[in-house]
């Protein structure tokens, strides 16, 4: 029998009830915020969204961040919105490395690391492709050796998402084919590099096939993505069916769907568990965030789905090898909506930082802390926050050493340690939607007795100054080479909803 949420006042006080927690204890734990930035205005996130690792277990930080040199490519087409040169940086133990890119002088972004600090993303090469666009192709950092992955048979566009401790690295890469499906007018397919061979690993019988960002995932040989089914249209979408997959060891598992036209595979625990997000069949083509995209969890031949809080729509971004999974789900009331975790099978509201209507969870580690951010619902982020049992959860600006001058507006990693990543905006500056702001800052726990609760802000970082106020050149308003790339993943949102509290 399944209940109908928005009839039941009976069901709609249950769940109230089921989701009680208990009153939030005093937090005890301080940290110490390290700012992470090459000197320009901006740091950021994983290149391909949510559910990307860019912070491992041993405390070592990989992404990419502004320069104050102008993009060498402005006149045509910018990498970034602010049309400022970026490059891949690594951070360890209090030492930041501008890693460059296949080409110097050229842009470069990251997208994960393993936890042997090897780090994954792409970069440009300096050749303009057919379509007039600077090409990029998947990279791989070691240390300070730089390695093209290159691209599949007849392609010319390629990026890394993710690597796992065995250096197998996982990506995408147009092959060249036309394609009318394809947001970029040509197949696209995931591939596998490993020891200097890069492997496309096909489809599900349709034109192309995506790749999840991969959370973090170190099963050697598994892969989670989605694909298109076949090569015939579906009414409602206008492009074929789409279903996660599971890739291992080379042979690709189509994992279904909840009834719906379009799903996606985000990632996989080591345990072999996938989650992601599909439509229902009464709303095929909802997904990403239109009412009737819900979370799932795929375990032992079987796919879930994972409910709301009784809403329309959920999202799962982050799986522990506990099966423990971390994001977000609509209530009742239209636009709101709330970080939530899964656990055996059970939904549980996290809430909201203070009066904050709205919140959304990003990752989970081992110990079942999670992070992510609590807003008002009409911007991206406003508050950072973490999450834990018995604790509840915690605005991360109350419980950093004063003084930095920044804002912590949502936090998107943690690792085992306890050790957060988050973005940061001036003190001041409210965020707006669709503007990436500020620096990503590292949060690491402090022991204030001993006096290491201090904050260690980058000297002679550019911050005071918000996107907005850049120049809006005509090559700005056409979009940039990062977010094209990251709407691979939404490109049905404009036909078929906004997502969850329109915060992407």
């Amino acid at each position: 029998m399944r209940f109908n949420f928005r009839s039941s006042a009976f069901v709609t006080a249950l769940v109230l009830l089921l989701n009680f927690q208990v009153p939030a204890q005093e937090h005890t734990t301080r940290y110490k915020l390290i700012e992470l930035t090459l000197g320009g205005p901006i740091s950021y996130d994983a290149f391909d969204g949510d559910g990307a690792r860019l912070l491992n277990n041993a405390g070592v930080v990989s992404s990419s961040a502004d320069t104050m040199l102008a993009d060498p490519f402005a006149g045509v087409f910018c990498f970034n919105p602010d049309c400022l040169l970026a490059h891949a940086y690594r951070w360890r133990n209090g030492v930041m490395t501008d890693l460059g890119g296949l080409v110097n002088g050229l842009n470069s972004a990251m997208s994960s690391l393993n936890d042997r600090g090897w780090s994954v993303g792409t970069s440009q090469t300096g050749i303009l492709d057919a379509a007039g666009s600077p090409q990029l192709h998947a990279t791989l950092w070691i240390g300070r050796r730089i390695i093209d992955l290159g691209v599949v048979r007849g392609g010319s566009n390629s990026f890394a998402a993710s690597i796992n401790n065995a250096g197998q690295a996982v990506g995408v890469s147009d092959n060249g084919v036309a394609d009318p499906f394809s947001p970029f007018g040509v197949q696209v397919r995931t591939f596998l590099w490993e020891e200097g061979e890069l492997r496309d690993i096909g489809t599900l019988g349709g034109p192309d096939a995506f790749v999840g960002p991969g959370c973090n995932n170190q099963r050697p040989g598994v892969i989670v993505g989605s694909s298109y089914t076949s090569f015939t249209p579906n009414e409602i979408t206008g492009v074929p069916t789409e279903d996660p997959f599971l890739w291992e060891n080379g042979k690709m598992r189509d994992l279904g769907n909840l009834g719906g036209t379009v799903s996606f595979g985000q990632c996989a625990n080591n345990r072999g568990e996938v989650i992601g997000i599909s439509s229902l069949a009464e709303n095929p083509g909802a997904c990403p965030g239109g009412p009737g995209c819900h979370a799932f969890l795929w375990a032992h031949g079987s796919m879930k789905d994972l409910g709301t809080l009784g809403g329309g729509s959920s999202e799962a971004i982050w799986i522990n090898d506990s099966g423990v999974i971390a994001g977000s789900a609509d209530l009742p009331t239209e636009g709101i909506h709330d970080a939530v975790r899964w656990k055996d099978g059970q939904i549980l509201d996290l809430g909201t930082v203070d009066d904050d209507p709205c919140s959304r969870g990003r990752a989970i580690n081992a110990r079942g802390q999670i992070v992510g951010g609590s807003s008002d619902c009409s911007h991206a982020f406003l508050h950072a926050f973490v999450w834990e049992e018995g604790t509840g959860m915690i605005d991360l600006n109350s419980v950093i050493p004063p003084g930095s001058g920044l804002q912590l507006t949502n936090a998107f990693n943690i690792n085992d340690r306890g050790e957060i990543l988050a973005k940061s905006v001036p003190e001041g500056v409210t965020p707006v939607d669709d503007e990436d702001l500020g620096h990503v800052v590292l949060l690491v726990p402090c022991e204030e007795d001993r006096g290491d609760c201090v904050n260690v802000l980058a000297p002679g970082a550019e911050r005071k100054q918000p996107l907005s106020t850049f120049t809006q050149t005509d090559v700005r308003r056409s979009g940039s080479m990062r977010n094209g790339l990251r709407g691979w993943r939404e490109r049905f949102a404009a036909q078929h909803g906004s997502t969850i509290g329109s915060e992407r």
